[in-house]
């Protein structure tokens, strides 16, 4: 009893395995049928994602250099905005 036991699990492991091996070879073949060609919409995709990557490679070592002068026009910018509300206040006290 026990050896027809291991038999049967093991045709249906077998058989498992099988169905498995049988829908990746078709899922390969949808696959390839989407983007396997150069002309396809996935390859151009792939392509165009490629040149973006290739395009921006240079921005990791440039970005602290671009933050410091941000930082920079944005104390700028707050020294301009202190000078506009003090001129403001100002203009609002001459007027009463």
């Amino acid at each position: 009893m026990i050896d027809f036991l291991i038999i049967t699990t093991c045709l249906a492991v077998l058989a498992l395995l099988a169905i498995v091996a049988l829908a990746l070879i078709k899922l390969n073949k949808v696959l390839e049928s989407i983007g396997g060609s150069g002309e396809s919409f996935l390859a151009k995709l792939r392509l165009g994602l490629r040149a973006i990557e290739r395009e921006t490679s240079h921005l990791p070592s440039v970005m602290p250099g671009v933050i410091e002068d941000l930082n920079q026009i944005n104390n700028g910018l707050s020294a301009v905005k202190d000078t506009v509300t003090k001129t403001y206040g100002s203009v609002m006290a001459q007027e009463n």
